[in-house]
């Protein structure tokens, strides 16, 4: 069984892997500090959004290993979404966009971050 943190570092070591493949350019620093590096508010999202994806699968039997990329980037955008207005009253617009409107490394970042929480999920029930 996987504590908080182990739970939270693999959302945000999944999180910095795909900054470091989609995104263009060079990133800024914030988007791959560490976990020990975050903010508290970002630890506990981070830990929230792993956990609400690791119910999806739970309790859909794993169904929802068969939804599109985009299907599992949508599900993890929109958990994320519900966090920041969860932590921020007045969210910056950019920070609660819809899936359209992300940029596409962030889409496929999101994407990602479904497929290793699902491949975290796998080996813990092997």
């Amino acid at each position: 069984m996987l504590n908080d943190t182990d739970r939270g570092r693999i959302f945000r070591n999944a999180w910095i892997e795909g900054v470091r493949t989609y995104y263009p350019g060079e990133p800024k620093p914030g988007y791959v500090a560490g976990w020990d590096d975050m903010p508290g508010w970002e630890q506990a999202a981070a830990i929230a959004v792993y956990d609400q994806v690791a119910q999806f699968l739970t309790t859909t039997d794993s169904a929802a290993t068969k939804l599109t990329p985009e299907q599992k980037g949508r599900w993890v955008a929109l958990c994320w979404i519900g966090q920041i207005h969860k932590h921020f009253p007045s969210p910056k617009p950019s920070y609660i966009a819809d899936w359209n409107d992300m940029p596409e490394w962030q889409r496929q970042t999101d994407s990602h971050i479904f497929e290793v929480i699902e491949a975290s999920i796998a080996a813990l029930t092997q």
